[in-house]
C-alpha cells in the first residue's frame, strides 16, 4: 500500500492533478471517477485498472462532494431525496460491482470500461 511518506513529489503534484480536475469536472458535468479519475491513473501514474478502480471508489469515502452539492442546493439545483436514494445503492452496487470486476481478467476489464466509455460518449454526442 502507498503511503504519503514513501510517495515521491512528481507523484504527488499528478494526484492533485487528477483530483483538482475530476473535481472540476463533476462539479461542472456530473463526472469524476470513472470518466477522469481511473484513465489518469492509467495512463499517468501506471496503476492497473483495478488499483485505478479501487483507488477511485477509496476517493468516495471523503466528502468530495459536499461543497459542490452545496452549490447546487443554494441555486435550486439539487434534490435531496434522489441523492439519498442514489446513495443508499449506490453502496450496494460499488459493493458488487467491486466483486464482480475483481474476477475479471485485466485486459477484459480495460475493454469493458472503454466500451462503456465509449457507448456513454457516442449517445450524449448525438443525443438530443
Amino acid at each position: 500500500m502507498k503511503t504519503f511518506r514513501n510517495m515521491d513529489l512528481i507523484t504527488l503534484i499528478t494526484l492533485l492533478v487528477i483530483g483538482l480536475f475530476a473535481g472540476f469536472a463533476s462539479g461542472m458535468v456530473g463526472i469524476g471517477g470513472g470518466v477522469v479519475i481511473v484513465p489518469a491513473l492509467v495512463y499517468f501514474l501506471h496503476l492497473s485498472q483495478h488499483e485505478a478502480q479501487g483507488v477511485s471508489i477509496g476517493m468516495l469515502l471523503m466528502p468530495v462532494g459536499f461543497l459542490a452539492a452545496y452549490n447546487y442546493y443554494k441555486s435550486g439545483n439539487f434534490h435531496f431525496s434522489y441523492s439519498v436514494l442514489i446513495g443508499v445503492t449506490f453502496v450496494l452496487g460499488a459493493f458488487l460491482g467491486s466483486k464482480v470486476s475483481l474476477r475479471i481478467d485485466e485486459v477484459l476489464m480495460k475493454r469493458i470500461f472503454g466500451i462503456v466509455m465509449l457507448l456513454l460518449s457516442i449517445k450524449m454526442i448525438f443525443s438530443k
